[in-house]
């Protein structure tokens, strides 16, 4: 499983928005790396953001 489906997934089982740091933790990979595969999702129109830096599923 990629970087941007795990992200994906995270916020998706998540029952309230996450951030960065949090979902990085969750899933053991680099905040770094979930940077990246969140700003793909946000292009895409998979993720949204309910507040500054919280991200959640749509």
């Amino acid at each position: 499983m990629d970087t941007k489906t795990k992200v994906l997934e995270t916020l998706k089982n998540s029952e309230s928005p996450l951030k960065g740091g949090e979902i990085a933790e969750i899933t053991g990979i680099e905040k770094k790396e979930v940077d990246k595969a969140i700003k793909v999702l946000k292009t895409e129109g998979l993720i949204e953001s309910p507040k500054r830096c919280f991200y959640s599923a749509k």
